[in-house]
Order: C-alpha cells, then structure tokens, then sequence
C-alpha cells in the first residue's frame, strides 16, 4: 500500500469557487480529516500551496521524517496538494514540509485549516475532531429575537487568561472551570452576551490573542475544542449570547504562521506598503487575492457555524480601510482614483458581511472602526460595508474626557456630552469602554475619575448610568463592574477582593441593577438607532452641568426621562419639564445606599403640574443627587 493514497474532498466546483474568492465552508475541504476509505482508517490533508514543488506531510505517526508521505498536487493548478495517509488518526501531531520553487527556500508550516494546534510554545498542528452533541435548540431558535437591533444588548467583555484564575495552582481557568464560573457570573450580573478577546489560537500571551496562527482552532490554553464548546453551550442554555473577537486585519510573522507560507507571498500582500504593519510588525493580508478571500470569509463562517458564535466583532477595521492608517507620506501609495481607501479591503469586508448574513441572518458583526468612514453600519445595498453595529469611539474618547475633568471646570465642556447626539443616528452604535482603555498607562475607569473617594465612586456610577441611558448598545470590559483600582494586566486576576469593600461591591450592584434597568425597559433599547428614540428636554445649563433627556420605545406610553447632575452640588428641588400632565415616579437612581450612595435624594410619585418649563406645558419638582443620575417614568393609570 502507498504511503499516501491519492484522495481528495474537491469537486471542480469547489475549485471554481475557491479561485473567484465565493467558497465560503473551506473549512470542509482544507486541512485535516479523519475518514475510513476503502476499509483503511486514516486522514485526509489538503494545503494550498501554489509555488510548491513538493509538500510532505511530517508528523508523530512519521518520527518527522520528510519525504516520507508527499501529497500529490493537483492537476487544475489551484496550487492544492491533497492526499490520504493511513493510519494518521486522531492526536496525530504534524507540519507541513515545504519546498518552494522559489530558489531553495524551505518551510515548515502549521496547518492554516487545523482544528487543533499545540499548546505554545510548541507549534505543530493536531488532527482533531470534535464531536459534541449541542443542548442549546431553545436559544437557537430565538436567537434572532437576543440579537435583534431592537433588542437589549449589553456586553461583558472577557479576556479568558485574566478573568478569574485557579490561585492554589496558579493557573487559567479551563473552558469547563469557565462554563461554570464565568456563566453563572454574567447570568448574576444580567448582561446580554459575552464577548471575548481572541480565542482562536496565538503564540504570544502579551499579544492578548491579537496575533493570529491557527484561524481555525480554540486555543489549547484552556483545554480541547469540544470543551470550548461546552463553554458556548451553556452560555446559550443560560440565554447569554457570545461574541467572538475575529482579526482578519493582519497576522504574525512566527514561522510556523501564515507568513511566506510557501515561499511567496503567499496570504499577505507581496507590496510592503499594503502588505505589513509597522505598529504591530504584523503582515496584512491580501485581500485582492480570491483565494485569501475565500480562506478569510470561510474562518468567519466557521466560528459562526461550527461553535455557534452568535456575532463577530471585527477587530482594526480603521486600518483594514486606508492605505494611509498609520503610514507617513511615502510610506503608501494612493488606489486607482487617487483616494486613500482600501478598495480591496472594502470589497471585501462587503463580500464577508453579505456572506455572513445570508447564512446567519439571526447574528451580528460589529466594526470597531474609529474612523468618520460613512456608512459602516449601513447595508451592502445601500452603498455601505454592512456591518450589524459599530463601536462609538468618538463617544468613548469625549466622555471620559469630561468625566476625568474637576466638576468645577465642567460647565465649560458641556459640548463634550452633547455633540455625541449630533450624529448618534448616523450608525447603529455601541458604546465601549473596552479593554483598550484600561491599559498602557491610561489608568483604570475608577481611576481617571476626580475628587475624593466618596466623589470618584458617585462619578463612576453618574458616568455608568449616563452611558446606559444614552442611545445605542453598551459594552463593559471585565473589572468595570468591580471598579478596578489599577490597570489590566493580562498575567493576572481581576482583583475579586475588591468586592468585600463597600464602595466597589455598591458599583457592582449599579451595574446589576442597570443591565436590569436596560433590559426591563423598552424606550432604552427599542429605538436605540433610531433618531425617534431620543428627545432632548435641556441641555444648554451648562452653568450647573445637568443633563436632561427623553428615552421613547415604540409605544409612547413607555417614555422615561434621563436627568444627570454632573456637579457634586444636590438638587434639592430640581424643576423639570414634561411634555404631558400625570404622575411620574423614579425607576432608577444612581445614589441609593445598595450602590453606596446617599440614599438622601430619593423621589416618590409625583403628580405634575400646569407650569411650563423647559419648553413643555407642565413640570414637576425634583430632587436630583449630587454627582448622580435619576431615571423618571408616568405611572400607569
């Protein structure tokens, strides 16, 4: 019997699909299969090598030994080498032995479509399956419902490695120690979904998973495959939905990657001014290539298909859409019509939305894109790129410019947190304080804000509820909800102990009671991309820094009004205008005692009366605490 026994999983339409960039399941194809063929047990491999002159498959079942078992290449010059070899099984250890054409360049690779990879240090691929009988039907079947841009969608963002650890023995949590701990945590605290860092496999722990080899495979830090897909499971069984970091932006050089794969250029741009990243000495994929289209959009199918992921959030889509980002005049060149876009990533991040939603209409991709780039959020039909969300950066960077301000100095940046509403509409946007702004210096969220204890824990809640009130979804990276006193470190633990102090037990209960607030009311989430779900009441006093708003649902009945005192002075009776007469009563306030506040300036019902007041015909008298943010809705008749 040969070594290896000419196989393959391809039909020619598969090859036609996969040259003109639209097969979108290659992951059935590429990589490594267990099968029984012909009575003999074995694997099949396919690689896409197109500048080989002979690929070999080395492995455990070999000793490593090249030469040993060459796959054959095809005969269509799809630049596919294939081939069944027998007794490769499953934990079969291997690389791929390259030889190029090109001169006598040699390269060991791992295989881009593995579904299991090594633990790092260690780089080699695993033939793997990973067969698991999914329990999540109900949610599956509503899925469209969690997801839908009409629905409550607040997000905990996670990074495994850092979330919680196994103190005795010092190490990371697992993925069935997570679907535990980790699930019934998020359940507690209300959020919608969970949204992780990257989980698909990386070498570099400080990369956070950021730096991409194995496309295909959950990281073996946190155990097998199937394991991870226990963790998403009892997300789903547990009505929580799960975001997956997805980095088709750029990748690592370690040489075992994707990088010079078979001695050309072969998945990133040959051209160094579109094909690498200074920043992050990271090569930049070839999105103009059909082949490295197909390979990308397939991974983005994958997850969603696979290990039922319910969206993607895209990472560094601002440097993906221009030539320029990051790049000094010489250092890049202009597109066909002199423009600044990326024409091929932007046709590409089309056909991957497209592709996305056609398959899986009951899920989202999310931008974080920084950019003023129009129409991010906006279908591929309209002329946009057809993303579901995109995060609201602008938002980000001014509010907590305002909040790190002295409240004494802010009536003079009122603009600061109202010129988001001038294009809040513009996007379908959420609203992150992610992981990116707790890091490199820039403090924890506690502690950027001012004042003395007392008064930076009443900021954080004013700043957390002003943020859950505001048009569009939210996102909380791990340890807001403590109130973390330092900054992120990827190495270690949230600071749990936190939470036997008062202060930061009283900001995990505000983040509670306002992912409750957020679900359980219809205007804060209803309309939340549209311009009819926002109404201002007032926002000139800028002299004593308050804030007032409407939040409109579907049915007007649902209305509640947003009032944030951003002063640290109380309101004792604070004259606010309604647009109708009735009794108003406060649903939400973020001063009580359970969230170590005051608990001093609390409303009961009030009826409103005949006096007009902030250019509406009745008005009410109210008391607003200091640094705090009180939320008002009419009773029922």
């Amino acid at each position: 019997m040969p070594k290896v026994i000419s196989h393959s999983l391809f039909l020619e339409f598969d090859i036609d699909l996969f040259k003109s960039g639209k097969h979108y399941r290659l992951y059935e194809k590429f990589g490594s299969h267990i099968m029984t063929l012909d009575g003999v047990e074995g694997t099949y491999f396919a690689v896409w090598a197109p500048s080989a002159k002979d690929v070999s498959v080395i492995g455990s079942f070999n000793h490593w030994v090249e030469g040993a078992h060459s796959l054959n290449v095809r005969w269509d010059t799809s630049g596919i080498w294939e081939g069944f070899i027998p007794g490769a099984g499953k934990g079969t250890t291997y690389k791929y032995k390259i030889h190029s054409n090109n001169s006598d360049i040699i390269t060991e690779k791992a295989d881009p479509y593995a579904r299991r990879c090594e633990h790092p240090p260690k780089t080699a691929s695993i033939v793997w399956d990973e067969p698991y009988s999914w329990k999540d039907e109900n949610w599956m079947k509503k899925r469209k419902d969690h997801n839908a841009l009409d629905a409550p969608y607040s997000v905990y963002e996670v990074h495994l490695g850092s979330w919680k650890r196994q103190i005795e023995e010092n190490r990371f949590l697992s993925y069935v120690e997570l679907a535990e701990e980790l699930v019934s945590y998020v359940k507690e605290m209300n959020f919608t979904h969970v949204e992780l860092m990257p989980i698909m496999e990386f070498p570099y722990d400080p990369s956070w998973g950021y730096q991409i080899t194995g496309y295909f495979a959950p990281t073996s830090r946190f155990g097998y495959p199937e394991e991870f897909k226990l963790l998403v499971d009892k997300l789903h069984q547990n009505d929580i939905g799960i975001i997956l970091d997805w980095v088709p932006s750029h990748f690592p050089e370690d040489a075992h990657g994707l990088g010079f794969f078979d001695g050309t250029h072969l998945y990133e741009h040959p051209d160094p001014k579109k094909g690498y990243h200074n920043d992050w000495k990271s090569l930049i994929f070839n999105y103009g290539r059909n082949e490295v289209k197909s390979f990308l959009i397939s991974n983005a199918i994958f997850w969603l298909d696979q290990y039922h992921a319910d969206g993607l959030r895209v990472d560094a889509v601002a440097s993906m859409l221009f030539l320029d980002y990051s790049r000094e005049d010489g250092q890049w060149e202009p597109n066909m019509f002199g423009g600044r876009e990326n024409l091929e990533a932007i046709a590409f991040m089309r056909d991957m939305n497209e592709a996305v939603y056609s398959s899986f209409p009951d899920v989202q991709t999310i931008a974080e894109e920084s950019t003023s780039f129009p129409m991010v959020s906006k279908p591929t039909f309209m002329g946009g790129l057809g993303f579901g969300m995109k995060w609201m950066m602008g938002w980000m960077h001014d509010t907590l410019q305002y909040f790190a301000k002295e409240p004494i100095y802010r009536k003079h940046h009122q603009n600061d947190l109202t010129f988001s509403m001038t294009y809040a509409f513009t996007e379908n946007f959420m609203l992150p304080l992610s992981h990116d702004e707790v890091v490199y210096g820039k403090k924890s969220i506690l502690g950027r804000m001012p004042g003395d204890e007392w008064q930076k824990f009443a900021n954080l809640r004013a700043l957390y509820s002003y943020m859950y009130t505001h048009p569009g979804t939210n996102l909380l990276f791990q340890g807001a909800e403590l109130a973390q006193s330092s900054e992120w470190n990827f190495e270690k633990s949230l600071d749990w102990h936190l939470l036997e102090y008062e202060p930061h037990k009283g900001i995990q209960e505000l983040i509670k009671g306002l992912n409750t607030l957020y679900r359980k009311e219809p205007a804060l989430h209803q309309n939340q991309f549209s311009g009819e779900g926002f109404e201002w009441i007032d926002y000139n006093d800028a002299e004593n820094s308050t804030f007032v708003y409407m939040r409109h649902g579907k049915n007007e009945k649902e209305t509640v009004v947003v009032v944030c005192n951003l002063t640290p002075i109380p309101k004792e009776k604070f004259k606010l205008g309604l647009p109708k007469a009735g009794k108003i009563k406060e649903i939400f306030n973020s001063d009580l005692k359970k969230y170590y506040g005051s608990g001093n300036y609390t409303n009961k019902s009030i009826a409103t009366k005949e006096e007009p007041w902030h250019f509406r015909d009745h008005s009410v008298n109210v008391k607003i605490p200091p640094l705090g943010v009180v939320v008002f809705k009419y009773m029922k008749k």
